[in-house]
């Protein structure tokens, strides 16, 4: 059964959220569930950009002003201080010489680092009718628009919390299928590794992408195509499955066993399908009496998907969803 990699992946995070007291006010966001729970997979990286444009510890607050398409970071008291070239240039440093991320944890509602719905206020002091992103954050999504990113706040959602740690995952071992070198059948290994998956969030994109493979082509023309096919794979991925699309992909799997369990047992893993499907229970469940199943009967094609196990099953991130 494919199983994710035990190396920890490197992970970009807000500096504050692992405790280092690097915010205005000389605080601090510690996150236990980043540092304790993520970072026994994620290797994380911490990044404070205020600190490193030389804002120093504690210091006077910045927010966002002016238009929230592209707001200034300005000082809250003192509007002569504007730090957006300085955080937008520090993004492109951070971009630079960290090209081996594959996440990103943003703290939220900050000035630089909020991924978005951060107040912006008019230059009259008072807030917007809209919301923007933080200076940093912005830059950083804009080189990199297909990195998975997520805001610590939102992690607290256990759907939004898989699908993050999916995301990442998957974002890494396509970098590592890259790294071991590009081929037509890496490709297509990759794609049949991930299709129930892919298949989970977006049925349609499993669909058009396996289009896209029916002809990956050599050299530049199947680097296109290896392209395209990320780009849509991580926009896929980047909509939660719900409890129908993994429903649909749990009838999938289960068919690969109707020639070899007994009518009972049949019964038995339609029953936890439909409890999942209809919200009784977790996807942990009939995931887990899948998994047994194939322990008993081995199915090649099976034993690689990507779906079964995508993390460590000591996250249990699949308990709650």
């Amino acid at each position: 059964m494919h199983i994710a990699s035990t190396a920890r992946i490197p992970v970009g995070i807000s500096q504050c959220l692992v405790g280092d007291p690097v915010r205005f006010n000389a605080g601090h966001k510690h996150s236990r569930l980043c540092t304790e729970q993520l970072g026994t997979l994620f290797d994380l990286r911490p990044v404070c950009p205020e600190v490193a444009i030389g804002l120093g510890t504690p210091r006077k607050a910045i927010r966002l002003a002016g238009d929230p398409v592209a707001p200034r970071a300005i000082g809250t008291k003192d509007n002569q201080l504007d730090v957006t070239e300085a955080l937008q240039s520090y993004a492109d440093e951070v971009n630079e010489r960290s090209q081996d991320l594959c996440g990103f944890i943003f703290m939220q509602k900050s000035p630089s680092c909020g991924m978005e719905r951060v107040k912006v206020y008019d230059h009259n002091g008072h807030p917007a009718p809209a919301t923007g992103q933080g200076v940093f954050a912005a830059r950083l999504m804009q080189h990199n628009p297909l990195l998975p990113v997520e805001e610590e706040g939102r992690l607290h959602d256990p759907v939004l919390r898989e699908n993050f740690v999916t995301r990442v995952i998957v974002y890494a071992d396509w970098q590592q299928l890259v790294n071991d070198g590009l081929s037509a059948s890496r490709l297509l290994a990759f794609h049949a590794r991930h299709k129930y998956l892919l298949m989970a969030h977006q049925a349609p994109s499993y669909r058009r992408m396996g289009q896209l493979l029916a002809n990956p082509g050599r050299g530049d023309a199947l680097r296109e195509t290896a392209a395209a096919y990320f780009s849509e794979l991580m926009t896929a991925l980047r909509r939660p499955a719900s409890r129908r699309g993994h429903s649909n992909v749990l009838q999938h799997v289960a068919g690969h066993f109707k020639r070899v369990l007994n009518p009972p047992e049949k019964a038995e893993l339609q029953q936890l399908i439909s409890r999942y499907r209809s919200g009784v229970v977790p996807l942990v469940v009939p995931i887990t009496l899948l998994q047994h199943h194939l322990l008993r009967h081995p199915d090649p094609y099976l034993l690689q998907q990507a779906y079964l196990q995508p993390h460590p099953p000591e996250l249990s991130l699949r308990n709650a969803i």
